[in-house]
């Protein structure tokens, strides 16, 4: 049962009963879908035209712009993720006087390290323009003009994220999202605005910071609409330091060798076989890897709820993390099955008959790791939302090496499809690792898999099938029979309503479980067992 305090006079919001309503949680989750989809569509029709007006190297700048903006969150060193956790846990266990001093002494933090970075990118924007993007001697001046003026924003962009936590703390999805998808549409329209005057760099770059900053400003303002105390009482605690420190250490390490492992492959491709083959790589990767968009959206709802539930009641973080496990996974399976069963007919009708010769296997085996990817999310947000940011970045650490080793072996032997392959060897181990850590730590008790060995089998027989060889009226057939299949087999076995039981974290250890643990518990392994079939 989730504990109820009272909350410090004059301190607004929810309670942590609210904070992990399922329904609330649903809801920000679809808002969270929406403020990452909705920007999309309005790229869509907004790249042609600056492509059109300002050329392909003023455009390539301006897409390094949008790529580095994006990555400026770096320079936080994941403090503001810390907050967040923090914050969540404060409201979890109503302990909600400490919040100021949390949110001051972290935003002073990144305000400090957003000037550094800008001082830091903007010395180095004469040897990025000249020597890395090695840009045409016409366009360099205007070029590091630009990039100088790109390097103001890192302020704003490190104290909105930090902004963005406090409200994700206290599940404000919806606020966030006013103000995230304006941002994101204003990422490609606002160009558009200034092109009647000018298309040189400068002045592109110079409204996408002003937008940043009204932006910026636009969450402070919802910050101060729903906790205005955080704003009157103004107070830094030096001692929180080592904790917001080493969370966010362990955060950067994460936010590093994650996306080196993504792109590490590309590189070793062109490396090993050709230019022509990266693209051959990428564009299936590219494509299939947009499905993540779904468990994306519903982890950054459950990281903040997870540490809420932790602080507040495990049987309660531990239901959230079940039911999430549920629902991804009833979302992901038939999108996965899908691109593996149609990946040639997709790719012959998008890219014609060479690529798809080229690219079928490969996208296959990326959909399969897709699957494992978008599950693995799940453990991951709930083990850092205990605070174990350490735990996560270690493993991360511990799989580069062994990944390299896989991509260099697979693809020399198998070209792109042994590319392919070591990625969805990797992301599945890591999802076994993350599910076996995140039950050892959270769900402790003996249970019962051989209900699970159905499931799993369903869907190890569904992937095995749809990578067969056949034509579009069999695989629909195929896809029509493993898609009602799997629904009936998971709502028999992932569906079973629990009985009752009461969990409890004393003196802030782990809460060990009763004696008989509700069968939905075992879909963490479930889960393993599932990936490691695959």
């Amino acid at each position: 049962m989730l504990l109820n305090r009272k909350r410090s006079p004059g301190h607004s919001g929810a309670g942590p009963t609210s904070l992990v309503a399922g329904s609330l949680l649903a809801r920000n989750s679809f808002w969270n879908l929406l403020g990452q989809i909705a920007p999309m569509f309005v790229g869509l029709v907004a790249i042609p035209r600056l492509i059109h007006a300002l050329g392909t190297d003023r455009f390539g700048v301006l897409t390094i712009a949008w790529m580095v903006v994006g990555y400026f969150s770096l320079f936080d060193l994941g403090i503001g993720r810390a907050m967040t956790n923090l914050v969540a846990q404060r409201l979890g266990s109503g302990n909600t006087a400490s919040l100021p001093r949390i949110v001051w002494t972290a935003n002073v933090l990144m305000g400090f390290l957003g000037l550094l970075g800008t001082l830091l990118f903007a010395s180095l924007a004469p040897t990025i323009v000249r020597h890395v993007l090695k840009m045409p001697a016409l366009l360099q001046i205007e070029a590091i003009q630009a990039l100088r003026i790109l390097s103001i924003s890192i302020p704003f962009v490190i104290s909105a994220a930090g902004l963005r936590g406090i409200l994700e703390a206290r599940q404000r999805f919806i606020d966030i999202n006013l103000v995230r998808i304006p941002t994101g549409i204003a990422t490609f329209a606002a160009p558009l605005i200034i092109l009647p005057w000018s298309n040189r760099l400068p002045g592109i770059i110079g409204i996408l910071l002003a937008a940043r900053v009204l932006f910026w400003m636009a969450y402070i303002l919802a910050v101060y609409r729903d906790m205005p105390f955080l704003l009157r009482t103004r107070e830094v605690d030096w001692r929180l330091l080592p904790m917001l420190l080493n969370f966010g250490a362990w955060m950067t390490v994460s936010n590093v060798v994650s996306p080196m492992m993504t792109y590490l492959d590309r590189f070793l491709v062109g490396a090993i076989l050709s230019l022509s083959a990266v693209a051959y790589y990428a564009t299936p990767f590219e494509v299939v890897t947009k499905l993540l968009l779904i468990p994306a959206a519903i982890v950054g709802v459950l990281f903040p709820a997870f540490s809420t539930a932790i602080a507040a009641d495990v049987g309660t973080a531990r239901k959230l993390f079940v039911q999430a496990v549920k629902y991804v996974s009833l979302a992901l399976f038939p999108l996965s099955v899908s691109a593996i069963a149609l990946a040639h007919v997709g790719l012959n009708t998008w890219l014609g008959p060479e690529f798809a010769s080229h690219s079928t296997r490969a996208l296959q085996w990326l959909a399969i790791g897709v699957f494992a990817n978008g599950l693995a999310a799940l453990p991951f947000a709930l083990i850092q939302g205990e605070g174990r940011a350490d735990i996560t970045g270690k493993l991360h650490l511990l799989e580069l090496p062994f990944y390299c080793a896989a991509v260099w072996t697979l693809t020399k032997g198998m070209g792109i499809e042994g590319t392919a392959l070591a990625w969805m060897l990797r992301v599945s181990a890591d999802c076994i690792l993350l599910f076996w850590i995140a039950h050892k730590r959270l769900l402790i008790g003996t249970v019962k898999t051989k209900s699970y060995l159905v499931w799993i089998l369903t869907i190890g027989t569904a992937f095995a099938l749809a990578m067969v060889r056949a034509d579009l009226r069999t695989k629909s057939l195929c896809l029509a029979f493993e898609s009602t299949a799997y629904l009936v087999i998971s709502w028999m076995i992932l569906f079973k309503r629990p009985g009752k039981h009461s969990f409890s974290r004393p003196n802030g250890n782990p809460a060990q479980p009763e004696k008989e643990i509700p069968k939905l518990l075992c879909s963490a392994d479930a889960v393993t067992l599932l990936v490691s079939e695959e």
